[in-house]
């Protein structure tokens, strides 16, 4: 592999014109062809064989007025005084004329009068409006009302479905990676470098993802999240290709060839590393939900993206460079060379022997950060995101707010009971409707709606307790088990949210270990070392764990959750432990492949186990610590995001990337490779004559110390 990729870096560098032209017309080409022919993302949470799914098919096959997406509009008197009563007649006139409106409700007043709520109907789906058209309507038609003085905000299904992208977030942490580049590398050519080729990745990924939506469902914020992962690691793997160039170019080699030798090992790395990632995105297809299926698509094309663009860009643009890549004072030393002084150790070399030195301290002290970290994980709670986890500025969140003041918390979110009346009586929905308001966690039941045809009917229900509430599944749930006749199905967002929750948490641990195999049968491929493999997985293992601990004590605690711009404490969003799962667990094994690739490189040609640890380290580390560095500044901006899922993504892979690169693969990593010695590169014979011989490495492999007892 290491020839074919020094190949191609060197066939780029020597035509560097003609590879960046070919990528302009790639570029170009996918973003013609998406315009053309790609679709809207839209959000697909049907999950069959569930007790939500089964009642809302009831209603689509029997009640179609009840199938279509719908809108809430809450009007309120910021004074306190009762709203009049030709006003809200005038609004809900309004509200008629909007596209695709089927129905308006009589509005219903608060019992104070200053609050009024009605309900906006559509014949149509949410998907069926693209961008913020629905919501923009809904404003232009409650524009008198709003002119008038009256605080007009919008919830419900529609105006809950629409996520605006700002760019901020992108923004934020492409100015902060750009400071970091520069400092790293010491020239702003070369700093440039890294955010150019991730730029073309993302252009060419964000095409493919529209493609995408056009074919399949792709969710509403997974460009988002493929986004933060691609411009994170596109910078990266460019970062450590330009570092490879900058050292063949410190060493006298010329432009090409320096590209050549960067790609044919810094490129290596860069193929496994990104392979990890793309399988471990893989395990989101296992999540059950289609949902959750196209984040994995959409991360996957954007991630295989900025790893071509790394692979032939880097080597192009390098060449272009040339020797501006180096700092200006090794510019000037190569035209006037003067003879070299010994070279101090640096601070990670430093580092490096003092952990060799003391590697069962290091171990310890690292695990019982690691695990200290990971402690408040076991108290974690998840709920599927939606108006009351959002930020207090959001109109749907203001909705929310209104409503749970004026009508009960519970009114955010209804139970809906979809009753098959070939199997219940019509006779007996009055004493069900009875025996439902009696139960004292229920605060109003709704008299039961009854389709044309006279065998389906819906009864709502409304909870004491707001949707987010434990109290409110535990209603729910009991509701499920014991309490209802045959032929009635508890439905509505609340019981969607609950099952998809339920879901999830039962498929995360069918996910878990289909990636962490993988990962374990790709790397002991890769490196022939399957104690490196399994070390590696428990290592990145305890590097999701603590990120899972600090977002629970995070959003979990309403000193946290403020300080992230939300009123108060919140659950972890259902979707954010697999999906941080996946993508992290790949993310943190670029940091172990780039390590790992250089120790090996140091072991093959000196047998010495120990060294060879504090060597790879050493050459690494500060390449390391700069991607890191990055990639938590990109992770940091999204965690600006209003979208509460974005946000928690965000911090929760921040925190792991940072937690990975200093704890793990500067203390924990090299502290049991020392302690292990030679025996991490164990291989049994009867695998050793099973696995094929693949080469990360540049350059033939020294055969192995003859008194080594392994197999390498």
């Amino acid at each position: 592999m290491s020839t074919l990729l020094g190949r191609l870096g060197g066939a780029a560098a020597a035509r560097p014109w003609r590879t960046v032209a070919a990528w302009v017309l790639l570029i170009g080409a996918v973003l013609g062809l998406a315009q053309a022919f790609g679709g809207e993302p839209r959000d697909n949470y049907r999950i069959p064989g569930t007790p939500s799914t089964a009642g809302m098919d009831l209603l689509n096959e029997r009640f179609p007025e009840t199938s279509g997406t719908s809108a809430r509009v809450v009007v309120h008197d910021r004074g306190g005084e009762a709203l009049p009563a030709d006003a809200l007649t005038a609004l809900r006139g309004s509200l008629a004329r909007v596209p695709h409106a089927l129905s308006v409700s009589e509005p219903i007043p608060s019992r104070a009068g200053d609050t009024a709520l009605l309900t906006v109907g559509y014949d149509v789906k949410v998907t069926a409006f693209k961008d913020a058209e629905g919501l923009d309507a809904l404003r232009a038609a409650a524009r008198a009302t709003t002119d008038a003085g009256y605080q007009v905000e919008f919830g419900g299904e529609l105006p809950e479905h629409f996520s605006a992208p700002s760019g901020t977030a992108e923004a934020i942490g492409m100015g902060a990676a750009l400071v970091i580049l520069v400092v790293a590398l010491g020239s702003v050519i070369a700093a440039g470098l890294p955010l150019l080729v991730a730029l073309a990745g993302l252009g060419a990924g964000t095409g493919l993802i529209t493609l995408l939506s056009a074919v399949t469902d792709i969710s509403g914020i997974a460009p988002t999240v493929a986004s933060m992962v691609g411009l994170g690691v596109g910078i990266d793997y460019a970062l450590l290709l330009v570092s490879r160039h900058v050292e063949g170019l410190r060493r006298g080699l010329d432009p090409r060839s320096a590209a050549a030798e960067a790609n044919a090992t810094a490129g290596s790395s860069v193929v496994v590393a990104g392979a990890t990632v793309l399988v471990s995105l893989l395990g989101l297809k296992l999540a059950g939900l289609s949902t959750y299926a196209s984040f994995g698509y959409a991360t996957f094309a954007t991630v295989g993206a900025v790893m071509l663009a790394a692979l032939t860009l880097v080597p192009a643009l390098a060449a272009l460079s040339g020797p501006r890549l180096l700092r200006r004072a090794e510019r000037r030393a190569a035209a006037a060379p003067v003879p070299a002084a010994p070279a101090a150790p640096t601070r990670t070399e430093r580092w490096a022997r003092l952990v060799g030195r003391r590697p069962v301290a290091a171990a310890v002290l690292s695990l019982a950060v690691l695990l200290a970290l990971a402690a408040p994980m076991l108290g974690m709670r998840t709920w599927p995101q939606d108006a009351g986890s959002q930020a207090s500025g959001n109109t749907t969140r203001k909705a929310y707010d209104l409503v749970a003041e004026a009508y009960g918390p519970g009114a955010n979110g209804p139970l809906l009971l979809a009753v098959d009346l070939e199997q219940l009586s019509k006779s007996e929905l009055p004493s069900l409707e009875q025996k439902l308001a009696v139960d004292p966690a229920v605060a109003a039941v709704q008299p039961a709606r009854v389709n044309a045809a006279g065998d389906t009917a819906v009864i709502s229900v409304q909870p004491r307790t707001g949707p987010q509430d434990a109290a409110t599944v535990k209603l729910l749930k009991r509701l499920r088990a014991s309490e209802l006749p045959a032929g009635v199905r508890v439905t509505g967002v609340v019981a969607a949210f609950s099952d998809i929750s339920d879901r999830l948490s039962q498929r995360l641990w069918v996910v878990v270990p289909f990636v962490v195999v993988l990962s374990l049968i790709l790397l002991t491929v890769l490196f022939r070392a399957p104690v490196i493999a399994v070390k590696a997985a428990a290592m990145n293992l305890l590097s999701v764990a603590a990120a899972y601990g600090v977002m629970t004590a995070v959003f979990q605690h309403d000193a946290g959750a403020k300080l992230l711009g939300l009123p108060h404490a919140v659950p972890v969003s259902s979707w954010v432990p697999i999906l941080m799962f996946t993508v992290l667990f790949g993310l943190s094994m670029d940091y172990e492949v780039f390590l790992l690739s250089r120790v090996r490189e140091d072991w093959l040609a000196t047998g010495d186990a120990r060294g060879s640890v504090v060597r790879g380290l050493s050459s690494t580390g500060r390449v390391i610590s700069s991607a890191a560095a990055i990639m938590v500044a990109v992770f940091t901006g999204f965690a600006i995001d209003p979208d509460i899922t974005v946000k928690m993504i965000g911090v929760g892979m921040a925190v792991a990337v940072l937690v990975d690169a200093t704890v793990v693969r500067m203390v924990l990593v090299p502290a049991t490779m020392t302690l292990l010695g030679r025996h991490n590169w164990w291989l049994p014979g009867w695998l050793d004559r099973l696995l094929p011989r693949l080469r990360v490495e540049h350059g033939a492999a020294p055969a192995a110390p003859a008194e080594q007892p392994v197999t390498v």
